[in-house]
């Protein structure tokens, strides 16, 4: 009788601690921006589902080798609707300094991709442009060059192409 209650809360805990565990398993990516120590951390949100939910973007100075996430620069949390799938950089406003690039995978059929690009400057973290529904095998920093070049054209004044009276 013994054995057996032993074996049930042998059990009993085995399966509490797979679910804890699958309930913390979350994506966490880290990278360094090209051209300097500043280091990015990319994690989904705590206790989410990995098909949607939240991530969080933090940047780290990344000036001391032995703790390079000390000096926290700045930081965001956008909504996603799929799995981050990398962290990318790219200079897609052509400014000369390499924006940083969340690229996250729909959890659907189609894969479709979608991308947010972030710029750093000192401690201020902006948006600069997103992306989304693009095919599965889409080049997200293409889609995001091609959506700010369109962004920056000036547009015609709605009346310029009609004849004036």
């Amino acid at each position: 009788m013994r054995r057996m209650w032993l074996l049930c809360l042998g059990v009993v805990f085995a399966a509490s601690s797979m679910l804890g565990a699958e309930e913390n398993a979350r994506l966490l990516r880290k990278a360094v921006i090209p051209g300097g120590p500043r280091i990015v951390v990319v994690a989904e949100g705590d206790f989410e589902p990995r098909s949607v939910g939240s991530y969080s973007l933090r940047a780290y100075a990344g000036t001391n080798p032995r703790f390079p996430y000390d000096i926290f620069l700045a930081g965001t949390v956008r909504p996603r609707d799929g799995t981050v799938e990398d962290v990318r950089f790219a200079d897609v406003d052509r400014d000369g300094s390499p924006e940083i690039i969340v690229v996250i995978r729909s959890a659907g059929t189609g894969g479709y991709l979608s991308a947010d690009a972030f710029q750093l400057h000192g401690t201020v973290l902006t948006l600069l442009e997103a992306v989304s529904g693009l095919a599965k095998d889409a080049d997200p920093i293409r889609a995001l060059e091609a959506k700010l070049t369109n962004r920056a054209e000036p547009r015609a004044a709605p009346d310029a192409d009609k004849p004036r009276r």
